[in-house]
């Protein structure tokens, strides 16, 4: 059985980008336009990962990636931050809600697909 990943990105380009690259490194890819989007996606949905990005309308991903590490089944889910955002203050706003890995854009196909492998054996 593949593994399941969700991207959750309010450029729908991204998110497609995103897709397409977990697709090819064999996962079954969800969709979220934004942090609310994504909690109601995996509302009836278990992920391997979680792929999100930082700035987006509704809820940003520091708000998602502490809304997941709050539900007893996404506690141990991997999350990934893929933003353009670099600041070392936003790094550990992430880390310090839960993210376990920062990766900026635009990405290199390889390297997510390296990292996701890493934190989602």
């Amino acid at each position: 059985m593949s593994k399941r990943a969700i991207t959750v990105d309010d450029s729908r380009s991204m998110r497609e980008m995103v897709a397409y690259t977990l697709t090819e490194a064999g996962f079954d890819v969800l969709q979220a336009e934004d942090g609310e989007d994504a909690l109601e996606v995996l509302g009836g949905n278990e992920v391997d990962v979680v792929v999100t990005d930082v700035n987006m309308p509704k809820m940003d991903g520091i708000t998602l990636v502490r809304k997941l590490q709050k539900k007893p089944e996404f506690k141990s889910t991997p999350i990934l931050i893929l933003t353009t955002e670099s600041g070392d203050d936003l790094k550990q706003r992430g880390r310090d809600a839960g993210a376990t890995g920062w990766i900026v854009k635009p990405f290199d196909p390889a390297k997510l697909t390296s990292v996701v492998h890493k934190v989602c054996p």
